[in-house]
């Protein structure tokens, strides 16, 4: 790999690449196992819970806390044991050997014994305008996440594949009524799952629909979408709805790890089943990065203590 030759290079024992539940969870059990962990927080500094309003299904918070609020509560947690949180995005790795290269805002050099990934993945969004203006204001990518809050309401989820007809599901246990959103004639998820959609009595599927704009004042009220009529024609639908999610998958933030690390068909980084341990030893990934199918903060919590005291054996066994 052709490097940028930075003035500094910098040798430590464990970086964290990446904040967030896992990041911050990885550096404070890294931290007291004496690793001296640093942590570059990348371009969203403590994640996807930034963008999140109530948090109520984190433990510890009984009365429930808010998603900035609870990452500055975990980054204080990690500062406590003197980690070293620094600003700052990852440009280029190099994993090829020990101690591991990594380019920190194409200027500076880290070369590390051993590296958590913590970088988490991105939902995936329609790209409306309004889908930004209410996000957190009923614009959703996470069901479990939220769907509490719209316990009798109305609500719609766009996606047709086995994540959004399984959130979908689940919104029906919560919601009055739940529209299915789906652009094609079909759903593309599994047999299973579409039986489970048309045996629940109060999930709509709304077949060949687009969504044209998200509705309302300072929160979700409704909805415009597009049906389509034949091979040309067209319909306005407009729904009054109070939440909206998204079921359209997620984007794993692993692009620039491809050259080095075993990633599957969707961008997940793989793991030893059981561990955070990589195809590259010393190299350890935690989170929404490579977890297919709790994406939770408290999961992620989990995988990124599992990555520190993996870190921390690796070390030990080198000794």
């Amino acid at each position: 790999m052709d490097f940028f030759k930075p003035m500094n290079i910098e040798k430590i024992k464990c970086l964290v690449i990446g904040s967030g539940p896992a990041g911050y969870t990885a550096a404070i059990y890294a931290a007291r196992a004496n690793l001296k962990p640093v942590i570059i927080q990348g371009m969203e500094p403590g994640g996807q819970l930034t963008t999140t309003t109530e948090v109520e299904n984190f433990p510890g918070y009984p009365e429930g806390v808010t998603g900035p609020v609870l990452m500055e509560d975990i980054k204080a947690q990690a500062e406590r044991f003197e980690t070293d949180i620094r600003w700052g995005e990852v440009t280029k790795v190099d994993f090829s050997k020990r101690p591991y290269r990594v380019i920190v805002d194409d200027e500076q050099q880290i070369d590390a014994e051993t590296v958590i990934i913590s970088t988490g993945a991105t939902a995936k969004y329609l790209g409306l305008e309004s889908e930004n203006k209410y996000k957190g204001f009923g614009v959703s990518a996470c069901a479990t996440c939220d769907g509490f809050f719209y316990k009798g309401k109305d609500v719609a989820i766009v996606g047709g594949g086995d994540t959004a007809c399984e959130e979908a599901t689940y919104l029906a246990g919560l919601c009055n009524k739940v529209y299915m959103i789906v652009r094609k004639d079909y759903l593309r998820a599994s047999k299973a799952m579409q039986k489970r959609v048309e045996n629940t009595k109060n999930l709509e599927v709304l077949y060949e629909h687009n969504t044209k704009e998200i509705t309302g004042d300072k929160v979700v009220t409704g909805i415009t979408l597009i049906k389509r009529m034949g091979e040309t024609d067209e319909k306005e639908v407009k729904l009054k709805i109070d939440g909206f999610f998204l079921g359209i998958g997620h984007k794993p933030n692993s692009d620039i790890f491809k050259d080095y690390l075993d990633i599957d068909e969707n961008g997940y980084i793989n793991t030893v089943p059981g561990t955070s341990k990589t195809n590259i030893k010393g190299v350890f990934a935690c989170g929404d990065v490579q977890d297919t199918t709790y994406k939770q903060a408290v999961t992620a919590a989990g995988s990124g203590c599992m990555a520190a005291l993996d870190a921390e054996r690796f070390l030990g066994e080198q000794e």
